[in-house]
């Protein structure tokens, strides 16, 4: 027989040496590649010294020892290297490969550590430069690109806002989508296996019902159990320790730190099943915890904040007994421990406390918290004053025991306690204060006086002094006594601190004390402040007063800061605005009076005096101080106009066109022509009315207010294509006022249509970029004439152009169809700022609709508070709480508007300047702005239909 041959190695070629011309990979194309890496640097290298050099410098043999001796080897080397393209020896850079440079041999000195040093500044700065303009474009890249890639959210983002609408009935009714992945499709593997006959046969046993004895019970007679069948339980251990839970549980139960039981004798077992039961480890943490405090005791039974510890975990476990037991110890141990004391108090039954805290107040007399505890253990106002008397002959000097004392006492026997108090505790303000109350007049001086003898740093009595001086009507002596004050707290070396005695003097505003609260603003207001910046820090601290509701302490500074800046008009506006606002009409008066008295040549001041007259109803007394002022100003165009006014509106005519006539005559500005064109056309003088405009135009081209009223009158006679060359010619000379090309639009519209309209709005869109007026009237023109297509195009190419008009949102809401008024409306509010008065009204009118009374009132509230100068939103709000507010509403809305005075708005402008409206006053206006917005409303329901 042969012998068996051992297997062949699968990869015994691994270590073969491979055929002539092998290449790995080529058999299957994956043939391999050179890099630069490979085969060196294109440049020449370095000269760098040659590491075979040493070598043969080392020894004269070793150096020559093949063949042909170094210089052959070198030779070879240089022939070598010339072969390869490039130097072994050279350095190889981590970053660069063989491609390091041509200064890689070079050292990196200071010189070269400064340069990269600027050119990294230089290129610093000249990325700073470009910084703005690269976020901009990256900005405007990411933009382009969301916009033409919109995600899948944003793309059913409308979509997902209708959801609101649907009710749960609905909700439900949407069939769930089922799971129709591949994974879930697979069939997975069961396998079922038998049960073991030992399984069965217990399962068996245990629902066997067995009537034999055992035989080792038959042996044992039958009374007892083999050990065998009975696992090994020490039921000693388990029975004791179900005993300490249950224990726990009634201790807790039946006896509270009070004394009472608080059984239930019905529903204890109840009880008892509600509680939470303790755990094991709250058992095992208690025993943990007592043996270390029970160590804490024994080693340092001195030591009271053990005791109190021990006592407090025995209450915590549920064994009150043991803890009072335990703090019963603690005061043997620590008898002048006012804790322990009172922890025994605390812990002990009422009936006991009181015996406990006479015994604690015996060992300590002089703890004020002891006599505090025995006080607050007694019933009635008698015994509890008993007992602070008791504690006062120990501790006379306790100013918490005094005080509590006397506020147990009536007023006669206060007073006699505080006599004493003040002996015993001298240096404590608050009893001489308290003593000074309830003295008369004279006495109280002499208690105040006293007082300061023995505290000459403290501030309250010099402040109570003065309150007692002004209380029994002697003022003249509080700015002296706040005076005498301030200087005698200084020699004492008090720093008076200027914020302080503000806070002072508004305590005593609210206290009544008006001329004690003028007085410490007189006399500390200037006090820490820097000349140049008085100024500015009393206008400040005003404002700040009247922000929290101090008004005189406000109209105190103003006062002094009048005294100071005598000729300031700022100062006299704000001390004017105040006294309208929280003063009443004759101290206002005086207030103005006294202003242009001291600033003669400000006419605001001069106007605001004639205009409460005239809101009074003197229209004589506003007047004479309008003819005062012309006096004062002659020149002023304000106080001539002012004058008109007056006149105009109190049905005097002929006195308004007489003040004009003169106003013009010398020399007045466009606005004196424009006021007298409007008097002739009240007056129905037409030929006046024209002569007065054409006149005005020869002096004022460029202004478009009288191109637009003698348009307006030509339009009112009929002379259509007059109107239009006014217009026309107006508009060479105002191309940029958009009131003259919306004129001339509605003109061309009712006179030649839509077309000729919708030219002249476009052209004044070229002349006007981003004007959302010009577009809103383009918009509505196509509307009106049913191009709602084309409305809707000029809508997205407004909003594009204007994506921040608070006008042209407002517009598409309404335009917009009911399913996407939420969506818009989101977008609005996103897109312009959220306190945007016209979108915050198309907000209010969508919750209008929906009968969402509450949001509609607070929308429509906030609009007219971001613009109260607008009367369309009035008249909104208005019309709003007459249909869903009370009688109470609707007089508060209308007295706020009164009080505002709007002179804008679209619908409101219409009304107000029309002839026939010239003199109504705002309420009427607002009932008739409402009226018309009524019928608008009404109309678009209509076509809607």
């Amino acid at each position: 027989m042969q012998a068996p041959v051992a297997p062949k190695n699968r990869l015994e070629f691994l270590n073969s040496k491979p055929p002539a011309n092998y290449v790995a990979g080529l058999g299957r194309g994956a043939t391999g590649f050179t890099t630069r890496s490979d085969i060196g640097p294109a440049r020449a290298a370095p000269d760098l010294p040659d590491r075979n050099a040493g070598a043969a410098a080392a020894g004269p043999g070793g150096g020559a020892g093949r063949g042909k001796g170094g210089k052959g080897g070198e030779d070879e080397d240089e022939d070598e290297s010339e072969e390869k393209g490039y130097d072994e020896n050279q350095k190889f850079d981590e970053f660069e490969g063989n491609d390091v440079g041509l200064f890689a041999s070079a050292e990196y000195d200071e010189d070269d550590k400064e340069a990269d040093a600027v050119w990294e500044e230089i290129d610093k700065r000249m990325d700073s430069r470009r910084k703005d303009r690269r976020e901009a474009r990256l900005k405007e890249e990411i933009e382009k690109y969301r916009a033409s890639n919109p995600k899948i959210t944003e793309q059913f983002a409308d979509l997902k806002r209708k959801l609101v609408t649907l009710s749960a009935e609905e909700w439900e009714t949407i069939p769930d989508i089922g799971d129709y992945s591949l994974r879930n499709k697979k069939k997975r593997f069961e396998s079922f296996v038998p049960v073991p006959d030992t399984l069965l046969e217990k399962a068996r046993q245990e629902q066997e019902h067995v009537t034999a004895l055992d035989p080792k019970s038959r042996a044992a007679g039958g009374a007892e159990t083999p050990w065998g069948q009975t696992p090994v339980t020490d039921l000693t251990a388990v029975g004791e320790g179900r005993g300490t839970v249950l224990s726990l549980k009634l201790d807790r139960l039946s006896d509270s730190v009070s004394g009472l039981t608080v059984v239930d004798p019905k529903g204890y077992l109840t009880d008892l099943k509600s509680m939470k039961i303790t755990s094991d480890a709250e058992i095992s943490d208690i025993k943990k915890a007592r043996l270390l405090l029970k160590s804490v005791t024994q080693t340092n039974p001195k030591h009271p904040p053990g005791w109190i510890a021990a006592a407090r975990l025995e209450e915590v476990a549920g064994k009150i007994q043991a803890a009072r037991q335990l703090i019963q110890k603690g005061c043997e141990e620590c008898p002048t421990s006012e804790d322990v004391w009172l922890e025994a108090c605390r812990l002990s039954n009422p009936d006991e406390a009181k015996g406990v805290i006479a015994k604690g107040v015996k060992r300590i007399p002089n703890s004020v918290k002891l006599w505090m505890q025995a006080a607050k253990l007694e019933n009635d106002d008698f015994t509890k004053r008993k007992v602070l008397l008791k504690g006062l002959e120990h501790i006379p000097d306790s100013v918490r025991l005094w005080k509590a004392a006397v506020e147990l006492c009536n007023e006669e026997d206060a007073r006699t306690l505080l006599a004493r108090a003040v002996e015993c505790c001298p240096l404590h303000v608050e009893l001489w204060l308290a003593f000074a109350r309830l003295e008369t007049y004279e006495n109280a001086r002499k208690v105040l006086n006293r007082a300061r003898e023995k505290l000459p740093k403290e501030p309250a009595i010099w402040i109570t002094a003065a309150k007692l001086e002004e209380a029994n009507g002697n003022t003249q002596m509080v700015g002296k006594l706040i005076e005498r004050g301030i200087r005698a707290l200084q020699r004492e070396g008090v720093v008076i601190d200027r914020e302080e005695w503000m806070k002072e003097a508004e305590a005593a505003e609210r206290a009544g004390s008006v001329t004690t609260c003028q007085a410490i603003i007189k006399n500390t207001i200037g006090i820490g402040v820097e000349e140049e910046d008085r100024k500015r820090t009393w206008v400040a601290d005003a404002e700040e007063c009247k922000k929290r509701g101090s008004i005189e302490t406000a109209r105190a500074i103003y006062a002094h800061a009048l005294t100071v800046f005598l000729t300031k008009k700022s100062i006299w506006l704000k001390a004017a605005q105040l006294e309208k606002s929280h003063g009443t009409r004759e101290s206002l008066d005086a207030l103005l009076r006294k202003a242009v008295t001291y600033r003669p040549q400000a006419e605001v001041l001069w106007l605001m005096g004639a205009k409460e007259k005239w809101l009074a109803g003197d229209v004589p007394s506003a007047r004479a101080i309008l003819q005062e002022a012309y006096a004062a100003i002659p020149n002023s165009e304000e106080i001539w106009l002012a004058a008109f006014k007056l006149e105009f509106e109190n049905h005097e005519p002929e006195r308004a066109r007489m003040l004009l006539a003169k106003a013009r005559e010398r020399g007045g500005t466009e606005r004196v022509w424009m006021k007298s064109a409007i008097v002739e056309r009240e007056l129905g003088n037409i030929e006046e009315e024209r002569r007065l405009l054409d006149e005005g135009l020869q002096r004022f081209r460029s202004f478009f207010k009288l191109w637009l009223m003698l348009g307006q009158l030509e339009e009112r006679l009929g002379n259509l294509d007059k109107a239009k060359e006014i217009y026309e010619a107006g508009l060479k000379s105002c191309p940029s006022h958009v009131p003259l090309w919306l004129s001339l639009a509605n003109l061309e519209e009712k006179t030649n249509g839509l077309s000729k309209a919708r030219a002249v709005l476009t052209m004044a869109r070229k002349k006007n970029p981003k004007n959302p007026e010009l577009w809103l009237a383009a918009i509505r023109a196509e509307s009106r004439h049913g191009n709602n297509k084309e409305a809707d195009n000029l809508m997205a190419k407004a909003l594009q152009e204007c994506p921040t008009s608070g006008i042209l949102w407002a517009a598409s809401i309404e335009m917009a169809p009911r399913a996407q008024h939420k969506s818009k409306s989101a977008d609005a509010i996103k897109k312009c700022s959220p306190h945007d008065p016209h979108v915050t009204t198309a907000v209010a009118k969508l919750f209008w609709r929906e009968r969402k009374v509450d949001k509609a009132r607070s929308w429509l509230n906030r609009a007219v508070t971001l613009a109260p100068d607008i009367g369309d939103f009035w008249a909104y709000y208005y019309k709003f709480e007459l249909q869903h507010g009370t009688e109470e509403d609707q007089k508060d809305v209308l007295k706020r508007c009164i009080a505002a005075e709007p002179k804008h708005g679209e619908k409101w402008q219409t009304i107000s300047k029309a002839v026939e409206n010239s003199h109504q006053p705002t309420e009427a206006i607002l009932k008739k702005v409402v009226v018309v917005l009524g019928k608008e409303e009404s109309a678009s329901e209509n076509n809607d239909q």
